[in-house]
């Protein structure tokens, strides 16, 4: 008789998320707003994309299919449907609404998504936001293979931590349904210290 199978198994502990510094981030936002300088539509779409990624923490999804009436014209928030069809409102920095108005002036006529696109879906895909964001990396001088839309939204987590912010207020921003999802960026910033 083999006693083995029910003795306690060790659990595998998630892995801590990849992070960006603030210096690689504010290098991505510097290379992405001098880009748009000349307002041309596809630098000024990478910089909203960037700045509501990094500055407000969405996830790849609920960025590249908002809707264009999510965004409001006086109001400094997003009204966001997450995971599991649960709205949220997310605040929105004073240079991403700069940004935004700028892309809105910009933007091609049609389509209901604030990021469009000529493709079946008709909003901006995943993966080909993946592409531009790892295209802006290797132009800053950053390892591709270190950024993705996650990892901007785990850098915005991780950065409001270290300024001070609230565990259930970075839940609430986040949309995490359970605390416990929000507490792996207390241990990243454990393991920062």
């Amino acid at each position: 008789d083999d006693p083995s199978p029910a003795l306690p198994r060790p659990r595998t502990r998630r892995p801590l998320p990849r992070l960006l510094s603030h210096g690689e981030v504010e290098a991505l936002l510097q290379l992405a707003e001098d880009d748009a300088q000349g307002d041309r539509p596809e630098a000024v779409r990478m910089l909203v994309l960037l700045e509501l990624l990094y500055g407000s923490g969405l996830r790849a999804t609920e960025l590249v299919s908002l809707p264009l009436n999510a965004v409001p014209r006086d109001a400094p928030f997003l009204n966001i449907t997450g995971k599991g069809g649960q709205q949220r409102l997310v605040p929105v920095s004073t240079r991403a609404r700069q940004a935004l108005s700028r892309w809105l002036a910009v933007r091609p006529d049609g389509g209901k998504h604030l990021f469009p696109s000529r493709g079946e879906s008709g909003h901006l895909t995943r993966i080909r936001l993946f592409q531009l964001l790892r295209d802006l990396a290797l132009r800053a001088g950053i390892a591709p293979e270190k950024i993705s839309p996650h990892v901007l939204r785990h850098a915005f987590a991780t950065h409001l931590l270290e300024g001070g912010a609230d565990l259930r207020v970075l839940q609430t921003l986040l949309g995490h349904a359970d605390i416990a999802t929000t507490q792996i960026y207390t241990h990243v910033d454990a393991a920062r210290l």
